[in-house]
């Protein structure tokens, strides 16, 4: 009854809408691919006397635990940190540390203030940013005698100017692995 008054009502420019489900190798693996390949931004060519590229594979991180809260485990601190530590130059478990304990305070933040807005979720991520870039310095420069920690600012700067970037890029992916496809068995 209902195609004979509107034969578009089942169908698409794709086909059938019932043979379609979210596949789970997109859903789970868009994340994890992102998060990674923003882990390995310091082998990107770039010479600079002070620390100005951001680190891409927490800024990723960030982003997914803020866009999507239940998607990543509490326990993915570890293995993205211990990731990011044996790409980034940082002491092994310096970013293993700091990214769980990440997880874990932002978990204790949804639990208290279950809805944000995009600026409450960028200005927590100043806070997150800004801690973590101080952290990784101190971690880093402990056996050196000392810390300039004057030198982060471009570091944090563009790392600021960059979350909400990285935050579209996100939602983005976000909506595009959660996109239906054509269901084979």
């Amino acid at each position: 009854m209902m195609e004979e008054i509107n034969g578009r009502v089942r169908h698409s420019a794709y086909g059938h809408r019932i043979e379609r489900t979210q596949s789970p190798l997109l859903a789970y693996s868009i994340p994890i691919v992102t998060i990674l390949l923003g882990s390995l931004s310091p082998l990107l060519p770039v010479i600079a006397s002070a620390p100005l590229l951001p680190p891409l594979g927490y800024l990723f991180f960030l982003s997914w635990r803020l866009v999507r809260p239940g998607l990543l485990p509490l326990w993915a601190g570890i293995p993205f940190g211990l990731f990011d530590d044996l790409f980034s130059g940082q002491p092994l478990g310096s970013a293993i540390m700091l990214w769980s304990l990440t997880m874990l305070a932002l978990e204790v933040i949804d639990n208290r203030y279950p809805w944000r807005n995009f600026v409450q979720d960028w200005l927590l991520s100043i806070v997150f940013i800004a801690v973590y870039l101080v952290v990784s310095a101190l971690v880093a420069g402990f056996n050196h005698g000392g810390v300039r920690l004057e030198l982060l600012l471009p570091q944090f700067v563009f790392s600021i100017l960059l979350y909400p970037i990285v935050a579209f890029v996100v939602g983005s992916l976000d909506n595009f692995r959660l996109r239906r496809v054509k269901r084979t068995a």
